[in-house]
């Protein structure tokens, strides 16, 4: 395989991770487990990418918690004032541990209120890095065990 290549597939898995960390309905691991599986890219450069990738995809939720406040109680805001209540409930009570649940279905949503709640950056990277990251190297033990 030739260096450019390469270089698309880790584009492509840049880019599947990086939108399955946003609100977009992406999947990467679909494509993660397709690239290992066709090995034709060192597994290690695909645990680089996919986690730079989706820690990157949490930032943009980190921001948009931030700016949220700015649109609260508009009538065409997605979100009612209970629902953004009981989030913030939520993260206080649990704190920034929550963060290591942002590679679950529904964590996305933490790293929106961890914004919201004006986490500091350092703590919410380191965070949400040791998540996303042990995501994908369970995603790739998981795939070489059932792969044999």
């Amino acid at each position: 395989m030739t260096g450019l290549e390469t270089l698309a597939q880790l584009g492509l898995l840049f880019l599947a991770a990086f939108g399955a960390a946003t609100i977009l309905p992406f999947q990467s691991e679909v494509v993660f487990v397709a690239l290992q599986l066709a090995d034709r890219v060192d597994l290690g450069w695909l645990l680089l990418v996919a986690s730079v990738g989706n820690v990157l995809g949490s930032v943009v939720n980190y921001v948009l918690g931030i700016w949220i406040e700015h649109f609260r109680g508009r009538r065409w805001f997605p979100v009612s004032e209970r629902q953004l209540d009981r989030a913030q409930h939520w993260y206080n009570r649990w704190g920034v541990w929550t963060l290591l649940l942002s590679w679950a279905p529904l964590g996305d949503g933490f790293t929106v209120v961890a914004g919201m709640m004006r986490t500091p950056l350092w703590l919410f990277l380191a965070l949400v890095t040791i998540a996303k990251t042990g995501r994908y190297a369970a995603l790739a033990w998981a795939t070489a065990a059932a792969a044999g």
